[in-house]
């Protein structure tokens, strides 16, 4: 086994004794990445927190919520229903960072800083990990090995692209799977390292979790192997004996995820924030063509280039249109496609040469290849969260650029340093500076709408939050200026996405607040003209007939106004107590009194602990003449006022 054998890491040397060994380098790095997140801890929740924490059925009961975590697709317990927890192609398997959650709630309640905390400690020790990872590829390098490996370290953790992930307390999911992944690469080199096989049972329960978290972590069983390839001395024969555990451990977890789930990925939903590549033809929705699915998708994957070497802007949605239908004739697009092959090329060339650049590269695409919609969709064109994973192969080819490998140990140019201290500088500034945006929703939307104004998604969630915000408002010209913003961004996403029912619900929402009325009854029918059966509309046209109603008569004195809507609000919803007594005070004032008294009788059964509903019965008895049964609604009345003093 000693061929096999990885050496030592070393230790910087400076003179006669060692100033940095490889441990101090580490522990620098993991209080990196804790420092740069350190003003995320009095954040809240924002975004996707509801979904797996907050308004999940499962985590807020915590430890008893685990059974149902570990049972149903990821979304279920936001959804509560089974069709809507599969609106992504293929569902979402991933309890662990919700099983997590649970603890957390158990432990301590829903507390958002807890969540921040365990987010920032995990993330330290996966920048602590990955240098530690890398120390195990290059140990005979000496010097620039380690240079290279505490470069890409802190390359890693103070790049601004993690703040998702990150800041993010949903964001778990992507640390624990690339801590998954780098925790079975670390215990695949201890094997080898050591010669006990059992480290390589302990990398394979390191996958398995990674793949409970999130399923990227598969891509780690090609990477396992193929730095075993080019960083040890490992015998073919002894290589694949060595990752049968691995893949074992990955089969494991697509039986639970099979049987949970199914065995099908599913159609891709026609429905574009399910399913970005959409494009409207004779207002239906339908599949873009190959060829512009295929230069979309490189345009994409330019994207993320770009924004690795130069993080700006940053935003959390890249929903449609903020990236919209590209073609072949479009720079962009091929200037993608040549970065591309070429990468590719350099990587494939590198392998005869185990070139350590060549790994990188394969470090950055494996990972990139399973988010990319080249091989699944994954229900957005990207995400910064996203490109996580795959970051580490970038940070590695950083520190490589930044510290060349050679066996030189002589002391390290003074530039090299001063250039790695710039980059982490401006990496961390503007980390610090990105952090505070997800201090909570409406920072996080307000701060963002501005970079992704063609995000149907994020207009609409724009205007649901004005909404909501503003029912808190006292200062009425605010309060209206917040809806009239609401109003403003559910058209803008009406716009961008014709057949967003929700962002005509909120339109609809938002006028109901303003009392237009009739604008807000407009915009919930449209909405239940592009779905019949949408659940929220339905529920809320009545509501708005019903209180357009109300104001016709009590502040236009338009009853025969009053009288239509009422109508309409109670042949829509025929169990609701305010219009009848409404339909029945219309009625009544119009001198309709024996219609009067068909909807005050309906009201008094549906309420018959109301006194109010007795007396108003007994006042349209008497207005037709039936004293007699006025009398005993109005005794009624008086024995219910009587029990409630």
């Amino acid at each position: 086994m000693s061929n096999d054998k990885v050496p030592v890491a070393p230790q910087l040397q400076t003179g006669k004794a060692p100033v940095f060994t490889h441990k101090r380098f580490g522990v620098l790095i993991f209080l990196l990445g804790f420092l740069v997140y350190a003003n995320t801890l009095g954040n809240g929740y924002a975004q996707d927190d509801a979904i797996v924490i907050t308004d999940n059925m499962f985590t807020t009961k915590g430890i008893a919520g685990i059974p149902g975590i570990l049972k149903y697709d990821t979304f279920y317990g936001f959804f509560k229903e089974p069709g809507k927890a599969r609106l992504v192609s293929g569902g979402r398997y991933r309890p662990l960072s919700l099983v997590v959650f649970a603890l957390e709630v158990e432990m301590f309640g829903q507390s958002p800083f807890v969540g921040h905390l365990v987010n920032v400690l995990l993330f330290a020790f996966c920048c602590w990990l990955f240098y530690t990872v890398v120390l195990s590829w290059l140990p005979e390098r000496t010097e620039s090995g380690l240079m290279a490996a505490f470069a890409a370290g802190v390359i890693f953790a103070v790049h601004p692209i993690h703040t998702e992930a990150v800041a993010n307390i949903k964001g778990r999911d992507e640390i624990l799977a690339l801590l998954g992944g780098l925790g079975a690469m670390y215990f695949a080199f201890q094997a080898i390292r050591s010669g006990r096989y059992v480290f390589h049972i302990a990398g394979a329960v390191c996958i398995f979790l990674g793949l409970m978290a999130k399923e990227n972590t598969i891509t780690y069983l090609a990477l396992i192997p193929l730095a075993l390839f080019y960083f040890s001395k490992v015998r073919p024969g002894r290589l694949a004996g060595a990752i049968v555990p691995y893949f074992v451990a990955a089969g494991v977890f697509l039986a639970i995820r099979g049987a949970i789930l199914g065995w099908t990925l599913g159609s891709p939903p026609l429905e574009l924030m399910n399913n970005p590549y959409l494009k409207l033809v004779n207002n239906q929705y339908v599949p873009f063509e190959p060829a512009e699915k295929l230069a979309t998708v490189v345009y994409t994957l330019g994207r993320y280039v770009q924004l690795l070497i130069f993080p700006n802007p940053l935003t959390h949605d890249y929903y449609p249109r903020h990236i919209d239908l590209m073609s072949w004739q479009d720079f962009r697009v091929l200037l993608s496609l040549f970065f591309y092959v070429g990468l590719v090329l350099y990587a494939v060339q590198g392998l005869r040469s185990k070139n350590v650049m060549s790994f990188a590269i394969w470090l950055y695409l494996i990972p990139l290849s399973i988010i990319s919609n080249l091989v699944f969709p994954v229900g957005v064109h990207m995400a910064e969260r996203l490109v996580f994973m795959p970051s580490v192969g970038f940070a590695l080819a950083v520190g490589l650029l930044l510290f060349p490998l050679n066996r030189d140990t002589s002391r390290v140019p003074t530039w090299r340093w001063a250039l790695l201290i710039i980059l982490a500088l401006a990496g961390t500034v503007r980390t610090v500076l990105r952090n505070p945006v997800w201090k909570d929703n409406f920072t996080l939307f307000s701060t963002d709408v501005k970079i992704s104004q063609n995000s149907a998604k994020l207009q609409n969630a724009m205007a649901g939050e004005l909404t909501v915000r503003s029912v808190g408002v006292l200062d009425s010209v605010r309060k209206t200026e917040m809806l009239r913003q609401a109003v403003d961004h559910a058209r803008r996403a009406q716009v961008l996405h014709p057949t967003y029912t929700n962002a005509w619900l909120l339109e609809g929402n938002a006028h109901y607040y303003l009392k237009a009325y009739d604008a807000s009854i407009t915009a919930y029918r449209q909405a239940l003209a592009i779905n019949p059966e949408y659940r929220e509309a339905r529920q809320n046209l009545p509501l708005a007939l019903r209180d357009a109603g109300r104001y016709a008569g009590e502040v236009k004195g338009d009853l025969q106004a009053a009288i239509a809507y009422l109508s309409e609000a109670d042949a829509i919803q025929p169990d609701d107590y305010e219009t009848l007594r409404l339909l029945g005070v219309a009625h009544g004032i119009s001198g309709q009194h024996n219609q009067a008294i068909t909807y005050f009788l309906r009201a008094a059964n549906l309420r018959p602990e109301i006194a109010d509903a007795w007396k108003n019965l007994s006042t349209a008895y008497f207005a037709v003449g039936d004293n007699l049964n006025g009398e005993k609604c109005l005794a009624k009345a008086r024995e219910l006022e009587k029990q409630a003093l």
